[in-house]
């Protein structure tokens, strides 16, 4: 039997005369479960935070982009398309037009971004097409109404009130006519054939999708796209993928970037704010292991008479050593298998839980557990309940047997 061991067992247990110090090892115990709990969920929601938000904008944008560097846009697409496809890792292109303009719905109207698609090559670089209700094959260039489809982001549509089948009014300064009293926007008729939800709220409150042909007309583009999106393997060298395509194209005019590096900034912030909560929630750790060593310290104390009997019946200060270690070992273990278990609890509870979407750009709560994540915080928090016990432990060590004895 491992004596130490049972004798910091017997030590964390309440008895009448010792029953404060078994209430501050309680305590102790609860702070490293609050601890432990707090940043298992915490990190979790992060994680949650980080795919849902990764996985939308790079299923919402192309995960390469080929642009101009003019404002003119790529004026020969197809030869562009037919070069691209060729290049290695390319599982899809796609011709885009992208052009800003203002929807009036009765009487409310809202800045919003056209982007002009074709549906059917959409489908293979992005997830827009399966998002939209309901489902269609393509935008109509002409509906039964005599005018062309538009699907509007579902945010968007709130807020002009309108659904499926209503005539909405698009105005932009491009292509508007001049005259005397100055330009006069370019209007024109578009009947909502659907609604678009990617779950991320900029997108659904700024974006409306049209047909190609139909956005070319309106905004007098003659024939030029703004750009060609580009799905590739595997999404995560997508800049690897973009530097072959700009060479197969031969470099300038054109130029590229990817959704890596468009949402560079957005993604590093979320980083830095998980190192940064996890070490604020990390100090809610370390409150507890101070805590351990207060209440190690009261347990010497109290347990000097009991000390030093042990040392004069042979026990080594090595042994007495080992009896607060061992505790504070307990204490970090025990504290540490109620923190994961809360934990576990809590991220299971919180999981879809519903929030403000223009604030969180999502809807509902993500959750997602690392297990690595959780074997690294119960790591750290055992062995800084063991470094917590390590004074208490060689200040009861250091203890003569005569002295404690006739003291008490």
């Amino acid at each position: 039997m491992n004596v130490p061991l049972w004798i910091a067992g017997r030590y964390l247990r309440t008895r009448r005369p010792t029953a404060f110090i078994a209430l501050l090892s309680t305590l102790s115990i609860i702070g490293v479960t609050v601890g432990v709990a707090a940043l298992i969920t915490v990190l979790a929601v992060m994680n949650g935070f980080e795919r849902e938000i990764r996985t939308r904008v790079a299923g919402t944008n192309a995960h390469v982009l080929i642009l101009s560097f003019d404002d003119t846009g790529i004026t020969r697409p197809d030869r562009a398309l037919a070069s691209i496809r060729q290049v290695k890792d390319v599982e899809g292109v796609a011709p885009f037009l992208y052009r800003k303009a203002m929807a009036t719905h009765g009487n409310l109207a809202e800045g919003l971004v056209v982007k002009g698609v074709d549906l059917a090559a959409e489908r293979s670089v992005t997830t827009v097409a399966s998002n939209i209700k309901p489902p269609l094959d393509s935008i109509p260039l002409v509906t039964p109404g005599n005018v062309p489809g538009i699907v509007l982001g579902s945010e968007l549509a709130d807020r002009l009130r309108a659904a499926v089948g209503d005539h909405v009014i698009l105005a932009s300064f491009e292509g508007g006519v001049k005259t005397a009293a100055g330009l006069v926007p370019k209007l024109g008729t578009y009947e909502v054939v659907g609604i678009f939800h990617s779950g991320l709220y900029e997108y659904d409150a700024n974006l409306a999708y049209v047909a190609l042909p139909a956005a070319a007309d309106f905004f007098g583009t003659r024939g030029a796209v703004t750009g060609i999106e580009v799905k590739v393997r595997d999404l995560f060298r997508a800049g690897e993928v973009r530097e072959r395509v700009l060479k197969k194209l031969g470099g300038f005019p054109y130029r590229g970037t990817d959704w890596i590096e468009m949402n560079a900034n957005l993604f590093s912030f979320m980083k830095v704010e998980k190192s940064v909560m996890a070490l604020i929630l990390g100090l809610i750790v370390l409150v507890a292991a101070l805590n351990i060593v207060s209440t190690l310290l009261m347990v010497v104390l109290v347990k000097r008479r009991d000390i030093g009997a042990l040392l004069t019946q042979g026990a080594s200060p090595a042994q007495v050593r080992r009896i607060f270690l061992y505790e504070g070992l307990l204490i970090g273990i025990v504290g540490t298998l109620c923190g994961t278990g809360l934990g576990l609890v809590l991220c299971r509870v919180l999981h879809g839980f519903r929030i403000p979407a223009d604030v969180y750009f999502l809807s509902a709560l993500p959750v997602q557990m690392e297990w690595s994540d959780v074997t690294w915080v119960a790591l750290a928090a055992v062995v800084l309940c063991i470094a917590a016990a390590l004074y208490p432990a060689a200040y009861a060590a250091r203890t003569l047997p005569a002295e404690s004895i006739r003291e008490t």
